[in-house]
């Protein structure tokens, strides 16, 4: 039985790697919209903590994983196959490059929208599977999700993953949900309840880089198909195109389409939308008070010598970033420009903080020799992250912990404000129920 599982899995493991060279130059490069991998480990950094120090307690959050695209943005890659089916004409006469020979076959898109893919599906399966062989020591009796379709069937993923065959007997008593509404105080999505909030501070600010890089690359792809008339909507719908076969197929002709710098610009629209909307480039303390729900949790919990061992939650790229701007780390000075030029050294980056299936852990740790009194440490996606604004010695460093104390100590903002006290509601406003 083990033997016949493993092998019908083995070629679902073998198809979450990208197909083409091509595409492994730009597999972690599609800023939010990347497949799940790995974070750098920052230099002069170890993975493993000292043989004297143990894991005392874990606070885990888990983004979805790969996703078909939102309805808003299906709309452009549908849009540019039309165009392109209506042109067919004229891209059967054009003299294409070998990256657009699939052209001429006609490229016709089945992408669904906003639900799970199976990629992503094997992505939080194997991320089950992975925190249970880490921490063998912890039985985690309750698992968190958001109340989205995506991030409840990725929790679940993940469970199944975790806890195996027993997952089908356990799941009616460790599986919960949290509304995510504007009546439901969550930090998971504390946006919702914060009636000031708008989308569109990122959404403005990627139109405006959008109109500086994306005029470029429609005269390029214009001058290689004469009589198709692409527009800029029709060359972002090819970006996302690029992104969205890969998350739902593994693999898109799109992606050999564009040059190195075409989609780090691309990235660097999808930075720019994550920083406006959920990180430092929301007005006033508003990033950093959102994400202040959950810094405040993780510190009670930790701090709590009754909380339980394993916290195991799931929600959106969202939530990780408005984690991070409360916690002031990946910050920028001065904040990114939604009018270039492209800073290649930037700390906000959602290719490694947040690709799909991100995974944000906190561990509490003890030690007998190596530190004194607790310690903690943040392992983003799989590598340690430095924690800058409390690190106080080199092992610190060498380590990506720091003291609980200090922790708390510089994230005293966060413990200062409660959902719905003055703070907030000067913020945010006050939502009224």
């Amino acid at each position: 039985m083990f033997v016949w599982s493993l092998l019908t899995i083995l070629p679902l493991l073998v198809a979450a790697a990208p197909a083409s060279t091509k595409e492994e130059a730009i597999w972690d490069r599609l800023g939010n919209l990347s497949p799940y991998h790995p974070a750098p480990v920052p230099s002069g950094m170890n993975v493993e903590l000292p043989g004297d120090c143990k894991v005392e307690q874990i606070m885990y959050l888990g983004r979805h994983g790969s996703r078909y695209p939102l309805a808003s943005e299906l709309v452009y890659i549908q849009n540019l196959t039309y165009k392109l089916g209506n042109a067919s004409a004229a891209v059967a006469r054009a003299k294409l490059p070998k990256s657009m020979q699939f052209l001429k076959e006609g490229y016709r898109t089945t992408l669904g929208h906003d639900d799970l893919t199976a990629p992503g599906r094997l992505e939080l399966f194997k991320h089950g599977v992975n925190f249970r062989l880490k921490y063998p020591q912890f039985n985690a009796t309750s698992i968190l999700a958001g109340g989205q379709d995506r991030v409840i069937e990725s929790a679940q993923w993940f469970a199944n993953g975790y806890y195996g065959r027993t997952w089908p007997n356990i799941s009616s008593t460790v599986f919960s949900e949290i509304a995510e509404n504007n009546v439901t105080v969550s930090w998971i999505t504390p946006m919702d309840t914060c009636p000031k909030w708008d989308y569109n501070y990122g959404n403005n600010a990627t139109i405006k880089w959008g109109s500086i890089y994306l005029p470029p690359i429609t005269k390029r792809l214009n001058s290689l198909l004469p009589g198709v008339n692409l527009t800029d909507n029709d060359t972002h719908g090819a970006l996302y195109a690029c992104a969205y076969d890969l998350a739902a197929y593994d693999v898109s002709p799109w992606c050999d389409v564009f040059t190195t710098s075409e989609i780090q610009n691309f990235e660097y629209e999808l930075d720019l939308l994550m920083d406006g909307a959920f990180g430092y480039n929301l007005p006033g303390d508003m990033g950093p008070l959102l994400g202040s729900l959950y810094v405040h949790t993780l510190i009670d919990r930790f701090s709590n010598s009754s909380a339980e061992p394993v916290y195991l939650e799931f929600g959106h790229d969202t939530t990780i970033d408005m984690a991070l701007t409360a916690l002031g780390l990946a910050k920028d000075t001065p904040p990114l420009s939604a009018t270039g030029p492209v800073n290649p050294n930037r700390k906000f980056r959602t290719s490694t903080q947040v690709p799909f299936a991100a995974q944000m852990l906190w561990e509490k740790i003890a030690c007998s020799s190596t530190f004194h009194g607790p310690q903690i440490r943040l392992v983003l996606n799989d590598a340690p992250f430095p924690l800058s604004t409390c690190a106080q010695s080199k092992t610190d460093k060498t380590y990506g912990t720091c003291s609980f104390d200090a922790f708390v100590a510089a994230n005293n903002f966060s413990t200062s404000v409660t959902w719905g006290d003055s703070a907030w509601n000067s913020t945010c406003g006050n939502p009224g129920f």
